[in-house]
């Protein structure tokens, strides 16, 4: 078995961390260089910088924000929102970043994820994917969770895989905020889809959540941020407790 990484996500507002539910309801949290320093002493793998509101407003990442998380850091840092060309990708990573997640974009102009993927190596490259029932299926949803684009979620998965990415963040818009557990399903279902790494995000509460999207949703990593950031769990905390149940973690 592959070592499963625990990943610390900071969604990113005004320069301030903040959580919803179901992608609303926006509550500040605290500053993201000093979060993002935190978790990682506690031992998280990796850590996520969302600009939840880059996309929406029309604007680019605040990466003067995200540069000063980046210096704090040793271990990766995937930065998304408001990357909309091949040359925000080469920007946010000049800015620190170790991968760069693309939502909208992709959906908008798929030759991004390609040519991002050309450019800077798969490794560089992850495709987010913000995805919500309707009637039975998965569809996916971009402009942060704002506008449906009728797409199915595993043949969206399956596609941007072919062209190029290295990693798929998918997150259950649903189970967003929630605290109730990940949606096993879908996850299981791209990580079934898919030959890429799939982290799964959306609804964590608890250390079992994590146990079980990692197992039974087939999972490489987990996202969380509630119980980090809300001091239900720790990252090492989690971590350890996860090892109880024999999962080999990085």
């Amino acid at each position: 078995m592959l070592a499963k990484r625990i990943i610390a996500c900071l969604d990113v507002r005004d320069g301030r961390v903040v959580k919803g539910v179901k992608f609303q309801e926006l509550a500040e949290v605290g500053d993201p260089a000093e979060l993002a320093a935190r978790y990682e002493r506690e031992g998280a793998d990796e850590i996520v910088f969302l600009d939840v509101t880059a996309t929406v407003e029309g604007r680019r990442t605040m990466l003067e924000v995200a540069r000063r998380t980046a210096e704090r850091l040793f271990i990766p840092l995937t930065i998304g929102g408001g990357i909309r060309s091949v040359e925000d990708v080469r920007t946010t990573l000049r800015a620190g970043a170790d991968k760069v997640s693309v939502n909208t974009a992709a959906v908008e102009d798929p030759r991004v994820v390609a040519e991002a993927a050309r450019d800077f190596g798969s490794q560089c490259v992850v495709v987010a994917i913000d995805t919500k029932r309707e009637a039975g299926n998965h569809r996916v949803y971009t402009r942060a969770g704002t506008r449906a684009t009728g797409l199915d979620t595993i043949d969206w998965a399956k596609r941007v895989c072919g062209l190029g990415a290295g990693e798929i963040l998918l997150t259950s818009i649903d189970a967003d905020g929630s605290t109730s557990g990940y949606d096993l399903e879908i996850t299981a279902a791209v990580a079934d889809a898919v030959s890429v790494p799939v982290i799964a995000s959306g609804g964590c509460g608890s250390a079992e959540h994590l146990y079980e999207v990692l197992t039974r949703g087939r999972a490489d990593a987990a996202l969380a941020a509630s119980i980090f950031h809300f001091g239900t769990l720790t990252v090492r905390e989690a971590k350890e407790l996860l090892r109880t149940r024999g999962l080999i973690l990085r």
